[in-house]
Parts: C-alpha cells; structure tokens; sequence
C-alpha cells in the first residue's frame, strides 16, 4: 500500500487544459483556483492533493504524517498561521517545514520567508486536514468560522438572540461578534455544551463533542476575558456585579429560523469566573426522536431482544441507569416510540422535557411552583395511564410511588443512577424500598454507556501496546481487529465520528427474585444472572473493539 508521501509520485498531474477550465470556473464564480479544482475534479481529496501535489511538484502529506512532526506554533503563531491555511514544524533535521493548502497562492511563501527568515521545506496537504489540525490540537486556538444568515422574525416574536452573519458583522463590538460566532459554530458541530475557562492570560474555549471536551478557542487577556462573562451575563439577565457566588440562567438565540435554549451556570474560580452554556435544541432532539427506534441506538442482537422484551410488557418496571450523559433518556424515548400504538394513554413526568412526543403527554417538574416528582406521579396516577414514564428516581418517596404504581397495572419507565444493574437493587435499599415489593414490580434493568465509534473515514489498522493490552486484561488477541482513527477533516480531527450504546441487561425472573428477598450477596446474585445469559457492559464493549468499531483506550475511557 502507497503511503500519502509516495501518492504524488504516482498521481496523474493535472494537465493545462483541466488547469485552464479550472480558472475559467474560478472565474465566473469568484473564488479561488484550488476550490474550482476541488470541485471540477470530482474525487477524493487525497487523490486530488496528490494529483495537485505531482502538478507542482511539491510533496504531499496526509494526517498522519502531520501528527507525527512536531508543530511550532511558538514560531508561526495560530493566529497568522490559520486564516493563510498553512502549518509550521520542525523536521526531523532540524529544519523548518511549511504545510499549505494552496500551492498558487505564491504571496504566502513570500510572506512565510520573510517573517520566518529561515528557509523553508514547503510541502503541500489538503485544506481539510489542515483544518482538523488546528481543530484538535489542544495548544492552538482554532478561530470561529462562518455563520449562516438565520431568521430574524423569531427574535422579534420571542426575544431570542440573533446570531445571524449580517447581525455580526454589523455589530462593532469584538466581544458580541466572539460570542455569537461560539454560539453558532458549537451548534454546527453538534456539541452539547460549551466551557468558556479563565486562565491567567484570558480566556480558553471548549466543546463538549461526542461527550468529550475539546478545545476549540479563546482570547488572550483578562479584561477580554471579563468582558466576555460579562456578556453571557447580560444574555442570561444575570447579576453582572456579582462574582463571589455561583449563577443559573438561560436566554434563547434564533438559529435557522428555529429557537434554541441555551441554560448558562457562572462559577467563581481563583482567575475570576468560568460559564457553562449548555444547548438544548429541543426542535432538532424532537426531529431525531420522531421514529427513532431501539434498532437505531446502537445495540448488539442480544441487548435488543432484551429490551424488546421488556418494553412490551403490560405492567412492572423498567429501569435504565448510567452516569449522566450515558443516553438513557434516549433508549427510554426510543422505548415509548415502539409501545405508543395509540391504544394506550401514556404520560411522562420528566426535568426538563427534552423530546416532544407526538400522543404522548409530557409533564415537566416545576420544583418553585411544588410540582416534583412524587407530587406530579401521584398526580398521573389519577389521570387514567398505561405506561408512565418517569424522568429520574431521586428520592425515597417517588421511589415508593414508581413502585407502587408498577404493581398496580402500569408499565412504568425510569431511570436512576447507578454503575451496573446490581448497583441498582442496593439504591433502592437505601431509598427505603422494601426489596419484596421491588422484586415483585421490577422486570428488568439495563445499565448503559455510550462509546465514540471510530472514523470510518480515516480509520485505520492499528494494534495497540502491550502495557495497554495488559492494562485491558486482554492476553489474546486472536480473533481482535484493532482499528483506529488518525483524525480528518470529517471528524474534525478528533478519530471518531458519532456514538453507540452498549449495555447490560438483567432480567428478573423467580430465582433472582429469591436471592434478592433473600438478601444473597451480591456475589450470588451476579452468577445466577451470568449463568442465565447476562453480559457484562465490559464484554459488550469488547466486541466493538473485537470488530474494529472503536479503540481500546475509548472502551477504557467509559467501562472500568
């Protein structure tokens, strides 16, 4: 197999009349050679830097090889180095080498050669990996990109924040123009919060991606900083004076014609104070939940079966648990989905409502107005349900209640923290649930977690370590197809690209039931349920990994 260094070598350059249409076509549409020959060219994009690479006769480098040369960004800061889309590093001799994007653009080695004054091994990389470059080195500051025109008529029936392109650059002040950039461009990624952290020299941005955190931004200095907080604050109607105490707010902003929540949490720190922006776009959730389906979630034939089984039971309990972030919420959804044929009345209490199901009815907790859970569950137990779906378990009382109501005809859903399905029996024990009437309600358990799915686009053979696969407990490899990501411009750098749900299943039936009464340990309990065809979330990981679907180090990162 050729390696990208090799690839220009036997790539076809481009010929004269490709490069003259290609001009033509730049042209006509006012923009630049290598973005005509992106899109004429019609092929992959290694293929295309190569064939461009062979056409100047330049060396083409891939990913990979940028990932292993060391950047100097101390020389060629982010800031300069970005928006001419090149990168600086050191080569192996100690010389300098000069990544671009753009081989016609004859001012950017010019300029590069005067402001470095060193002489320069100029080589050639396709402007998307470049750009995952800086979006997944951790060291860099990657600058905000572009901002689609959104409507403005919903931020004047709603109040919302527009964060519209001709907002932006009609608005002089630099801090609105940073946050609303932010704003818009962790929603066009998918992310689910945003971490804005003071540090001594201003101020570092972060996405929550895939539920992991990436750096993405910042500014420089502590007045921007301030300034910024200030601003989120103002958003939020919070108090901008305050800085000794924690905060909460929310405010709205108008993105594609659609509102979109945004709940703020300000926190004092030693450097002064850092905001959490979590996003909650309810219209989009509520677009992936219509017709979402188990099947969709990820999980393995068994784990299907499982909860197919389960969730079509007339009445008992079914309870999902997992840290935050694990996507219970979402198998639950995808549970309903499946059960709401129209024939039965189903109600859920949840906080906040996150999905909007059609035919169904959605309560949301209301805590300053006394509507919590026990309250708002005694309440639809009098509205005539089937199946009930409650959002969490917290405390004793709503505890007992969700019990009760399974043991009276209902189905009930719900989900409660804990790290494994045993963990959960021991929750309700503390909670006061006596362990008859919960072995008697409850039908099954699924505890869960999500795992990044490796990139299938720059995937790769990849075997890892033997510290690391001593570290898994894995001694034999036979069978095991290790694969991994060595990151892209369609994963943004990172070498994954979406998420799968793995999960354990416990199925009670009258034997558990008896050791559980019996109050067996735990021992016990966990080789009856062995033995009856109960997996471990580890061994199901395990055969993601087996299959070459995500990397060790993931599996590790979210399953002891």
């Amino acid at each position: 197999m050729n390696s990208p260094r090799d690839m220009h070598h036997l790539a076809e350059p481009f010929s004269p009349a490709e490069i003259a249409a290609a001009r033509a076509l730049a042209k006509a549409r006012g923009c630049r050679l290598i973005e005509a020959l992106d899109e004429a060219d019609g092929v992959p994009a290694s293929t295309l830097t190569a064939r461009l690479a062979a056409t100047v006769c330049l060396r083409f480098v891939g990913m990979s090889e940028m990932h292993a040369m060391a950047p100097a960004f101390d020389l060629l800061p982010y800031g300069e180095a970005l928006p001419r889309e090149c990168l600086l590093f050191r080569g192996g001799d100690g010389g300098l080498v000069l990544v671009i994007a753009d081989p016609f653009n004859l001012g950017l080695r010019d300029w590069a050669a005067e402001r470095l004054h060193a002489r320069l091994d100029i080589r050639l990389a396709y402007r998307g990996d470049i750009a995952a470059y800086f979006a997944r080195h951790e060291e860099t500051l990657r600058a905000m990109d572009g901002i689609v025109s959104m409507q403005q008529s919903a931020q004047q029936d709603s109040g919302a924040e527009d964060i519209s392109l001709k907002s932006i650059s009609e608005d002089a002040s630099p801090v609105v123009r940073l946050v609303n950039s932010t704003l818009y461009d962790a929603l066009k990624t998918g992310a689910s919060d945003i971490h804005l952290e003071t540090a001594p020299g201003g101020l570092f941005i972060k996405y929550r991606i895939d539920g992991v955190l990436a750096s993405v931004g910042g500014t420089q200095g502590m007045e921007n900083a301030e300034q910024i907080i200030s601003r989120i604050k103002v958003m939020a109607e919070l108090d901008i004076a305050e800085r000794r105490v924690p905060q909460d707010g929310r405010f709205k902003v108008a993105a594609s014609g659609r509102e979109i929540d945004i709940r703020v949490s300000i926190m004092p720190s030693i450097h002064g104070e850092d905001a959490v922006l979590r996003i909650l776009d309810k219209q989009r959730l509520s677009d992936k939940v219509v017709g979402l389906r188990l099947e969709a979630l990820g999980f393995d034939a068994a784990t299907l079966s499982a909860l197919h089984r389960l969730s079509a039971e007339p009445y008992g309990m079914l309870l999902a648990t997992g840290p935050t972030g694990s996507g219970k919420t979402t198998t639950l959804y995808a549970a309903i989905n499946e059960i709401n044929h129209g024939q039965d009345k189903i109600i859920t209490i949840e906080d906040p409502v996150e999905y909007q199901l059609p035919g169904v009815l959605q309560i949301p907790v209301n805590e300053k107005k006394g509507l919590t859970f026990a309250r708002g569950l005694r309440s639809i137990l009098r509205h005539d349900p089937d199946k009930i779906m409650v959002g969490e378990i917290r405390d004793g009382e709503t505890a007992q209640i969700a019990v009760q109501a399974a043991l009276t005809g209902h189905l009930v859903l719900t989900t409660v923290h804990a790290n494994n399905v045993f963990d959960v029996l021991g929750r309700f024990t503390h909670m006061g649930v006596d362990p008859y009437s919960l072995v008697a309600a409850l039908n099954g358990i699924v505890a869960q977690r999500l795992v990044r799915v490796s990139c299938s686009e720059c995937g790769e053979d990849d075997v890892p370590d033997a510290a690391l696969l001593a570290l898994s407990g894995i001694s034999d490899v036979t069978g095991f197809r290790f694969r991994a990501g060595r990151g892209c411009a369609h994963c943004r750098g990172t070498g994954f690209k979406g998420r799968k749900a793995v999960a354990e299943v416990l199925i009670l039936d009258d034997e558990l039931r008896e050791l559980i009464v019996a109050r067996e340990p735990v021992r016990r309990i966990k080789e009856a349920a062995y033995r009856k065809g109960t997996r471990l979330l580890r061994d199901v990981g395990l055969d993601l990994v087996r299959r070459g679907e995500t990397t060790l180090q993931e599996l590790n990162r979210v399953v002891a």
